[in-house]
């Protein structure tokens, strides 16, 4: 196996592709040569070059051939060597790459006079993560301990999760939930223990989902209160149009939207300056509002 310092002078298109290999293989549980070809437009054969290098020079023990699964899949061994193999730096590779392949982090640019606000992760354990990808992958059941305001020591929860929710601020799992019979939001930080994947799969997965399959339109427009002269800053900050911004969304991720405008449904500031834009349609989005 390459020493540290040799794995730091790997060529760098060569090292993305190695972590693109670890993240898919650890997070995901099974890579081929698909994954490579569609996130770099390379060809089967150098796809397979690269995976064959990889384990040959650098990780012998990491990756398995699954016969049944016709693809890669991480040993009990396994010791990443391009990636953090933690919860928090996988999700924040899906958060940067939302629009793009889900596995391909990209060329990380440093720009020296700019500066990003970060704020703590949130904890999310391995461990709760991967059988939770899984179960999305999949469409299977899960048996889980989650704690909440109403619960705070904790219940077990069946449970079948469809899509991950990222706010902003934290992450969430869309799920199914057997207790209440409808589709609920899981805070990713608040499972406790291991997940459990039960070996059937639910009837109840995204495409039953009406809160996730309902699309909506939330409008967006400056506080009638505010003069003419303000209104127009706050449209060009917004890029709204004809005086209006309006966000697609889903149902289930409309309460979500007003927090990231940080706006209250509930209230009014008493000040327009400080309240600055509204939801002209509140109305209609009330039936996906949280009271």
């Amino acid at each position: 196996m390459k020493r540290k310092q040799e794995i730091e002078s790997v060529r760098w298109d060569l090292a993305l592709r190695y972590r693109l290999i670890e993240t898919v293989a650890w997070w995901e549980g099974r890579l081929t040569t698909n994954h490579l070809m569609q996130s770099f437009g390379i060809s089967r054969q150098q796809a397979s070059k690269d995976i064959n290098s990889y384990i040959t020079d650098y990780a012998p023990k990491n990756l398995e051939y699954d016969k049944h699964l016709k693809g890669y899949v991480p040993s009990r061994h396994f010791k990443p060597l391009f990636i953090d193999d933690s919860s928090s730096a996988y999700l924040h590779l899906l958060n940067q790459n939302h629009d793009r392949a889900p596995h391909i982090e990209g060329l990380a640019l440093a720009y020296a006079h700019t500066e990003v606000l970060r704020v703590p992760d949130r904890s999310v354990q391995p461990e709760v993560l991967r059988p939770l990808l899984r179960a999305c992958r999949e469409g299977l059941r899960l048996e889980c301990e989650y704690v909440s305001f109403t619960t705070p020591d904790g219940e077990t929860r069946l449970i079948a999760p469809h899509t991950l929710i990222y706010t902003g601020m934290r992450w969430h799992v869309r799920a199914y939930c057997e207790r209440n019979g409808d589709y609920r939001d899981f805070v990713l930080s608040r499972f406790r223990g291991i997940p459990d994947l039960m070996d059937d799969t639910s009837e109840n997965g995204r495409d039953s989902d009406p809160g996730w399959n309902t699309q909506v339109q939330v409008v967006i427009e400056p506080d009638s209160r505010l003069k003419p002269e303000q209104k127009a800053i706050i449209e060009t900050d917004y890029g709204m149009n004809q005086g209006q911004l309006v966000v697609e969304t889903r149902g289930a991720l409309v309460q979500y939207v007003l927090q990231r405008y940080q706006i209250d449904p509930t209230k009014v500031h008493a000040k327009a300056t400080a309240q600055q834009i509204v939801v002209a349609n509140l109305d209609e989005l009330q039936p996906w509002l949280y009271h």
